[in-house]
């Protein structure tokens, strides 16, 4: 068997660093050295934005952030909690953003009573906001308006 010699050369290689650039890079977790246990939660590294302003867009067509928490929210099909205050019937009521027109329409653009299936699970696109570190620097600047 010709490959066992390979192997353990292969082997004593990595063990010995053999290969490397000679410098070990030392890699840290996002959540620094604090260990995973039953009590290290996701609560605690991210917490929802307390509720507050509308967000602006940062481009065209873009979805609209949703400025308050959703922790606890239910959307099943059968139910979807964020209609009770963004439907086109309680929106005004609630002073919440009325649903747009656009989630009414089926895919033949034609007007449905309710809000369409495509449209029905709401944070495929609106996202929550996040008190949390970026992982990176962010550098995007949103083209300029037409007419600017």
């Amino acid at each position: 068997m010709r490959f066992i010699p390979a192997l353990l050369l292969t082997g004593a290689m990595l063990l010995s660093g053999a290969g490397s650039a000679g410098a070990q890079e030392v890699v840290e977790s996002l959540r620094g050295g604090a260990p995973i246990t039953e009590t290290s939660r996701l609560d605690a590294m991210f917490r929802p934005e307390k509720d507050q302003d509308l967000i602006p867009r940062n481009f065209q067509k873009q979805p609209p952030l949703i400025p308050h928490s959703i922790k606890g929210y239910n959307i099943t099909q059968n139910f979807n909690k964020c209609m009770d205050c963004h439907s086109r019937e309680r929106a005004e009521e609630t002073g919440a953003t009325k649903v747009a027109k656009s989630h009414y329409l089926d895919r033949e653009d034609k007007k449905l009573s309710n809000i369409s299936p495509r449209r029905y699970f709401c944070m495929q696109c609106h996202v929550p906001q996040f008190d949390a570190k970026p992982l990176v620097e962010n550098t995007y600047k949103p083209a300029a308006k037409k007419g600017e």
